[in-house]
C-alpha cells in the first residue's frame, strides 16, 4: 500500500504556484487576490477559510475575508456578492458553504460571476466542464485529478466507482473520470443512497472515490485487493483524549481498507490539502485571464 500524501503533494504544487506568481509579477502582472465570504462562526467553516487564507500567504497571493453574521439576510449577502463581482482587484472569491437555512445556496452560487467562480460551482462553469471546455474545475475533483497525475495512477480502461452524487464532488468527478483524456478513460459507476447492490459494485472497483459524509462507511469487505481509494469525507467526532477535543474520520475505515488498497488517501492529509491548492490554481488562472 502506498499513501497518497495530499499534504506533501500540495506543498510541492504551492511552490510551483508561488514561482508562477513571481513570473507574472515580473512581467508587470498583478498579484492574484482571493476573497472569502464567511457567514456565521461555524468551527468547521472558520477552520476551512483560515486554511485557505494561510495557503494564499504561503504562495504570495493576496487574500481577504468578508465576515458576516449568521443573521445576515439573503438580500444583504447577494449585495456583497455583487460588490465582489464588481471589485476589479478581486480575481476570484468563494462563499463558504453551508449557509444558514434562511439563505439559498443556489441563489448565492448563481449570483457569483462565472469569471470569479474559483470554486467551480456556477452552472456556466459546470456546463463548460461537462462539454470539456476550458473552465474552473470544482476544487475537490480537481485535487483528486492532480493526485492521480502526480502518482502516475493508471486510469484508462479501469472501473471507477463513485460513492455519493453531490454537485460539488460526486457528479463532477464521475464526469471527469469518464473523459477521453488522462486522468480519465474510465468506465464510471455513480452510486448513491438509493443504490441497492452497493457492496457488489464497490467490490468491482479498480478506483473508488467516496464522498458520502458518513464516517467509516466503506469497510474492508466492500473492496477488492489492489483498489485505489480516494476518501473525500471528513467528519468530526468528540474525543477527550485529543488536544483539539475531537478526532477526524473519513468515509473509509482506513485501517482495514488500507491493508487491501494499492493506493489510499489518509484523513486528514489526503484530499483536503489538494482541494485548497486547487483553489489557488483556479485563482491564479482567473488573474491570468484578465
Amino acid at each position: 500500500m502506498q499513501l497518497l500524501d495530499g499534504k506533501k503533494t500540495a506543498a510541492e504544487i504551492k511552490i510551483e504556484v508561488a514561482e508562477e506568481i513571481q513570473r507574472v509579477k515580473s512581467k508587470g502582472g498583478k498579484t492574484p487576490h482571493l476573497a472569502a465570504v464567511l457567514v456565521g462562526n461555524s468551527g468547521a467553516s472558520v477552520t476551512y477559510v483560515n486554511a485557505k487564507i494561510t495557503a494564499c500567504e504561503t504562495v504570495g497571493m493576496h487574500s481577504s475575508i468578508v465576515r458576516m453574521n449568521d443573521t445576515v439576510t439573503e438580500k444583504e449577502l447577494l449585495e456583497e456578492v455583487d460588490r465582489l463581482n464588481k471589485d476589479n482587484d478581486v480575481d476570484g472569491f468563494i462563499v463558504q458553504l453551508p449557509l444558514p437555512k434562511h439563505i439559498s445556496d443556489k441563489k448565492v452560487t448563481e449570483a457569483i460571476s462565472p469569471d470569479k467562480d474559483v470554486d467551480g460551482f456556477h452552472p456556466w462553469n459546470i456546463g463548460k466542464m461537462m462539454l470539456n471546455l476550458p473552465t474552473f474545475l470544482p476544487a475537490t475533483p480537481y485535487g483528486i485529478l492532480q493526485l492521480i497525475e502526480r502518482y502516475n495512477i493508471e486510469t484508462t480502461g479501469k472501473h471507477c466507482v463513485v460513492v455519493g452524487r453531490s454537485s460539488i464532488v460526486g457528479s463532477p468527478i464521475a464526469n471527469l473520470m469518464s473523459r477521453n483524456s488522462y486522468p480519465g478513460n474510465c468506465t464510471v459507476t455513480l452510486t448513491h443512497s438509493r443504490t441497492v447492490n452497493l457492496k457488489e459494485i464497490t467490490l468491482s472497483a479498480d478506483i473508488l472515490i467516496v464522498a458520502l459524509g458518513k464516517p467509516e462507511f466503506i469497510t474492508a469487505d466492500m473492496v477488492s485487493e489492489g483498489v485505489v481509494v480516494f476518501d473525500v469525507g471528513i467528519t468530526r467526532k468528540a474525543d477527550k483524549t485529543k488536544k483539539s477535543g475531537y478526532k477526524l474520520f473519513g468515509d473509509v475505515e482506513f485501517k482495514g481498507v488500507s491493508e487491501k488498497a494499492s493506493f489510499i488517501t489518509p484523513v486528514p492529509g489526503g484530499v483536503g490539502p489538494m482541494t485548497i491548492v486547487s483553489l489557488l490554481k483556479n485563482t491564479l488562472l482567473a488573474a491570468k485571464g484578465k
